[in-house]
């Protein structure tokens, strides 16, 4: 998945975090703000992608509810 296309679904959703491409080949992030865009950018992650992605599992971990957000910005790690 093209992080690319990822931090822009971000920015589109209004939300905060980072992602960035592993060696392995999966994707790797951390997204905060409102529970409902993060539930659609995960179904976006889940089911659409980039272009020239090809989804086979989602995996999500960690999640917690937060008073105040810990990022700024959407941004790709290299």
């Amino acid at each position: 998945m093209s992080p690319q296309y990822t931090e822009q679904e971000g920015l589109r959703l209004g939300l905060v975090g980072w992602v960035r491409n592993t060696r392995s080949g999966t994707v790797q992030g951390q997204v905060q703000g409102p529970a409902e865009e993060v539930e659609e950018m995960k179904v976006w992650l889940s089911k659409e992608g980039s272009p020239s992605s090809r989804i086979t599992r989602a995996s999500f971990s960690n999640q917690r509810t937060i008073d105040k957000l810990e990022l700024s910005g959407f941004k790709t790690r290299y």
